[in-house]
């Protein structure tokens, strides 16, 4: 007779089924001490094979996820083997919101409702919400009628359009921090057991260490890229560097940076100054109307980098002082390039200022070279205040005309400065302008700086020498203003106004003798020098009503002398001065001359 033990034992030998073992126990009629031993022993060679399959996936999914090296693909890989490890209908997956505080669904495998899908779970609501609220697995084999979870109307109309009855939730925790939540969920009641819990526990943890990880993968990844980037801004930063530094190493300017600034940026660069006026361009700039644009008054106000509309606008400004701005044609700029324009803003500033202070201080030596050209009454060239003139690329030795504008505007300054190709010296004080400007003809430069401004009164004398001293030219260019003020006139010259000069100021003894110089001057001086009479001469020419027959009896001298006579006049004072506004003139300077008695 066959012992049952025996039996028993081959029985368990050739790895049959636990139902077979029992049922071959009892033909047997084996003690119920043998069979139990029996059915345990196949109890532990089951579980054991069945924990080495668990392990074995566990590490077929550790393999899967360590590959996976997208975030979304780790996701996917977690919910599939899940749902194929437990045996599951459905499988899905859930990450922590942080910012509202509750969990949303990421990921899911045999799911068929789109609303499921798109389902959020508030902390402590439903089983998940349950789970992310006490990091505790939870389950149930029949979630809606279970009382244990707080439902609510959303979780629970999701929950039953996908049919899910029976659901398992374990949560993902790494170091203590909450990823999410890992479902495996079937459509049918089914009781899940611990061994079940455990092993989606353990897959939440893979699954967990593996998101983790790759969230910092990216999160590296991104930082290299920054750091990439941010090293491509400083090599960027430093190329513009050595571009402004050799531009202003090398004296080099405004436009040196606008060009330098364009090329780096591969765009078009403008640079205004004070008054909105274009200095320096660089590409196909617009022609106007940047000074208004929106990005220029945005900087102005905050003193940064400012872009609107596709235009970038950066304000110039060194020592307190707005210098202008600069104006690019900006498109997308980054942290890096931004810093490239606000650099360049820098070195315009101090380009500028740099140039702002030697003017200033040029034209400190030049305003005091003028008052002491000024303060010199004609007379012989003086050797010194001509040196001073040459170091400023002066020529004092030359004819010049002296300009006084009454109230002059900034516009009436630079065409003042401009006057005389930029060689001339211009002061402003007391609300008026004095320049000495190189020229023969004081009418014209008149006018061009007047031009510059209708409404400022503009008066010229001259021409003279300054190095010889501009103290009277001075006094005959005021009176010349005073009178255009008086007779409404806006810019002119003493020989334009001839006599009517006189009429607007106080005519004293130097100013009549200034006008009868400036009329008979050349006329006197010969005289003087050769011991004639041309003064009487002209004196009988007029007093016989400019005939010479009679002028030659009041003379006592023959007609041809006379005639002689007014042929050297006209070799003096130009041909036309018969004609009758400079006869005009003549006659009184000579009537004037007279009454000064011949001085």
């Amino acid at each position: 007779m066959t012992d049952p033990a025996v039996e028993l034992l081959r029985l368990l030998a050739q790895d049959v089924s636990a139902d077979h073992l029992d049922e071959r126990a009892r033909q047997l009629d084996a003690p119920a001490e043998v069979r139990g031993l029996a059915l345990q022993v196949r109890a532990a060679v089951d579980a054991h094979r069945r924990r080495g399959a668990e392990l074995t996936a566990l590490v077929d999914t550790a393999r899967d996820l360590a590959s996976a090296a997208d975030p979304g693909g780790v996701l996917d890989a977690i919910v599939r083997r899940a749902r194929s490890l437990l045996g599951t209908d459905v499988a899905y997956l859930t990450l922590a919101d942080t910012e509202r505080g509750d969990t949303y669904m990421r990921a899911t495998a045999g799911s068929v409702s789109a609303r499921f899908q798109a389902l959020r779970l508030p902390a402590g609501a439903g089983l998940g919400g349950l789970v992310a609220q006490t990091r505790r697995p939870y389950w149930t084999a029949d979630y809606p009628g279970d009382e244990r979870y707080a439902h609510t109307s959303e979780i629970d109309s999701a929950v039953d359009e996908e049919g899910l009855v029976a659901i398992c939730g374990t949560p993902l925790l790494v170091d203590g921090e909450f990823v999410g939540v890992l479902f495996a969920a079937n459509r049918a009641r089914r009781p899940f057991a611990h061994t079940e819990v455990a092993l989606l526990g353990s897959l939440a943890a893979l699954a967990a260490v593996s998101l983790v990880q790759a969230r910092r993968v990216a999160e590296t990844a991104a930082a290299l890229a920054e750091l990439s980037a941010a090293h491509a801004g400083i090599q960027e930063a430093a190329q513009a560097h050595d571009r402004f530094t050799h531009v202003v190493l090398s004296g080099g300017g405004v436009d040196d940076i606008a060009a330098a600034l364009g090329e780096l940026l591969g765009c078009w660069v403008v640079v205004l100054d004070a008054d909105g006026q274009r200095v320096a361009a660089h590409g196909n700039a617009p022609d106007r109307g940047l000074a208004g644009v929106a990005a220029v008054h945005r900087s102005a106000e905050t003193g940064r980098l400012a872009v609107d509309a596709g235009v970038g606008a950066v304000v110039v400004r060194a020592a307190g002082q707005e210098l202008g701005a600069l104006v690019l044609g900006a498109g997308d700029l980054d942290a890096g390039r931004a810093r490239t324009v606000e650099r360049a803003a820098m070195v315009t500033a101090l380009v500028l200022l740099f140039r702002l202070r030697a003017a200033e201080s040029d034209q400190r030596v030049r305003t005091d070279l003028l008052a002491d050209l000024l303060a010199r009454p004609a007379g012989e060239l003086d050797a010194g205040l001509v040196e001073r003139g040459r170091l400023l690329g002066l020529r004092l030795q030359r004819p010049h005309v002296l300009v006084v504008a009454r109230g002059p505007s900034r516009a009436v300054v630079l065409a003042a400065t401009d006057a005389g190709s930029g060689r001339g010296l211009v002061s402003t004080r007391d609300d008026e302008l004095v320049a000495a400007v190189p020229g023969t003809d004081p009418s014209a430069v008149a006018a061009a700086v007047g031009s510059a401004d209708p409404a400022v009164t503009v008066a010229a004398a001259g021409p003279v020498v300054p190095g010889a001293g501009l103290r009277d030219a001075l006094a005959e260019a005021r009176r010349t203003a005073t009178a255009l003020v008086a007779l409404g006139l806006r810019s002119g010259s003493a020989r334009e106004l001839g006599f009517a000069g006189l009429v607007g100021g106080p005519a004293d003894d130097r100013a009549v003798g200034d006008y009868v110089r400036r009329v008979l001057g050349p006329v006197l001086d010969h005289d003087a020098a050769r011991g004639t009479d041309l003064v009487g001469t002209l004196e009988a020419w007029f007093a016989a009503g400019g005939s010479p027959r009679h002028a030659s009896g009041a003379l006592h001298v023959h007609v041809n002398t006379v005639a002689q006579r007014l042929d050297r006049v006209a070799a003096l004072l130009g041909a036309d001065w018969t004609r009758p506004d400079r006869a005009l003139e003549v006659q009184l300077a000579l009537h004037l001359h007279r009454l000064r008695g011949g001085r």
